[in-house]
């Protein structure tokens, strides 16, 4: 009876899966994972890592090289938010054994963690994920709306009156 419960419980966490918008360009993933978040605005502790798993599909054969490219939309401004290489490398990040190159067709899942500096404001914003091949096309892209929030510092004290 255990196991029926514990198989239950993998397919229900599998099945959950973060509302997303699509993006102007390049085709929308079969599903995005973010951790803590099924509807939007998802919400993101600064001072953590917001994790998202990105299951796409490839767009052609023999893609050797595919790198996130992360933006930030503050209503009509899109600013451009720099990642680290080994966080952006989409190949570096497969889940469940995939890797690069890719095969037309092949469906992969994209493990993304982004990092939440202390100095970001309190604000809500539309965060775009696209991952872009060797010859700069978009292969996959969404959208999502975050709100960043503060985290429980874990220096609030809980004062007794005598």
């Amino acid at each position: 009876m255990f196991k029926y419960l514990v198989v239950i419980a993998a397919v229900a966490y599998l099945a959950v899966a973060t509302d997303f918008s699509n993006c102007k360009k390049g085709d929308p993933p079969l599903k995005v994972n973010i951790k803590d978040c099924e509807v939007q605005p998802c919400p993101v502790i600064k001072g953590t890592e917001a994790v998202m798993d990105m299951q796409f599909v490839a767009k052609r054969d023999n893609t050797t090289k595919l790198m996130a490219k992360v933006t930030a939309y503050m209503g009509m401004i899109a600013i451009p938010y720099p990642i680290e290489e080994r966080l952006a490398n989409v190949c570096n990040n497969l889940l469940h054994g995939a890797y690069c190159p890719l095969d037309k067709n092949e469906d992969v899942t994209y493990r993304f963690v982004f990092p939440l500096d202390d100095s970001y404001p309190e604000i809500q914003v539309k965060v775009q994920v696209a991952l872009e091949d060797e010859n700069k096309e978009i292969v996959s892209c969404f959208a999502v709306n975050v709100k960043v929030m503060r985290g429980n510092s874990g220096g609030s004290k809980v004062l007794a009156l005598e």
